[in-house]
């Protein structure tokens, strides 16, 4: 028995967006037709605000694997010159429930994600939009530049924000070399950061949002008719990055409809009563497989609410661990 371990730089060099776009929206779909499982996160905090780690995990019945993601978050990394993300991801056959394979966890999780925000984008967003903002420079902005600029390869204009103008318009300065990188060379969009959220809000018909915030950053009064929000950061209790009063007004998507009405952006919508679950269109996978609608007018505000799920994971990992054994590439160990 083989068991294929793969490290950052050969996941990098294995796997490309558009293939990892299909890969979630494959999981996506699984889940529509119940042909998954979402096990319960476990969750340790070890010093609160500091580090922490999380288990995530499931089963795609379709494709006979299972498996989990253990992800470790600790802060004071950064002064150490170490990562302050770190995490392994599992996969299982689950025919035998022998492990075919481990990978390091970042790099997938931020590809996974950017996906998942792209693909929100893709059935709900305006097809003809012409400006989009991402809202959060870290480690994450690589991913969705990319996973957007998939789906969306004639925009205009991408702007980035960020409270630390200079993170911020450093983080767009590296892009174009990113993207290179990641296999996105023809970019004829226009790349810049902005200082101005409020006005770039107001003129940019789809908006993503990436950071760690529990205090609304963007206010119900400067979304405009016509805008799509991908929320993605939002995957705990607590956390808010937009004002619950927007979810009053929107078509409203998810990916796990448990999940999100419990630690999504949903969350305060929700407990204050601003919206209630029969608001929820349904799950992306549902949109994907037309069993819901959404979008149905060019003015409507959409939202997708996504928390992340490990399937999305554990699918894209076994993406790597079959193209580096087609390819001949990675690391094998006897079992």
């Amino acid at each position: 028995m083989n068991l294929a371990i793969l490290n950052e730089e050969m996941l990098s060099n294995l796997l490309d967006m558009p293939s990892v776009i299909k890969t979630v929206e494959s999981v996506y779909k699984q889940k529509s037709n119940d042909a998954s499982v979402v096990w319960d996160t476990i969750f340790y905090d070890f010093e609160p605000g500091k580090a922490d780690m999380d288990i995530k995990s499931g089963f795609l019945k379709d494709q006979k694997i299972f498996g989990h993601k253990t992800v470790t978050w600790f802060g004071e990394n950064t002064d150490k010159g170490l990562p302050t993300l770190t995490g392994l991801i599992c996969v299982f056959d689950g025919n035998t429930g022998i492990p075919i394979g481990v990978t390091e966890g970042s790099y997938i999780t931020g590809m996974r994600t950017g996906a998942a925000a792209a693909i929100g984008a893709k059935y709900l967003a305006n097809p003809d939009s012409q400006k989009a903002l991402i809202i959060g420079s870290g480690n994450q902005l690589k991913f969705q530049v990319a996973a957007l600029l998939t789906v969306y390869p004639k925009l205009k204009v991408l702007e980035v924000y960020d409270r630390n103008t200079e993170k911020a318009q450093a983080a767009v300065q590296s892009l174009p070399e990113q993207m290179g990188a990641m296999g996105i060379t023809q970019v004829t969009t226009q790349l810049k950061a902005t200082q101005e959220l409020k006005k770039s809000v107001e003129t940019s018909q789809i908006i993503v949002t990436i950071t760690p915030s529990k205090i609304p950053i963007i206010q119900a009064d400067w979304v405009k008719p016509g805008t799509h929000l991908s929320t993605m950061g939002a995957d705990m209790a607590g956390k808010q990055e937009i004002d619950e009063l927007i979810f009053s007004k929107a078509v409203i998507v998810t990916d796990d409809l448990r999940h999100s009405s419990q630690v999504g952006e949903m969350e305060t919508a929700l407990k204050n009563k601003i919206i209630s679950i029969d608001d929820i269109k349904g799950e992306i996978g549902d949109l994907i497989l037309n069993k819901v609608t959404g979008r149905q007018d060019k003015d409507e505000v959409t939202i997708f609410d996504a928390t992340g799920m490990a399937l999305m994971d554990i699918a894209t990992a076994k993406l790597a661990i079959d193209l580096s054994e087609k390819n001949n590439s990675g690391i094998s160990v006897q079992f």
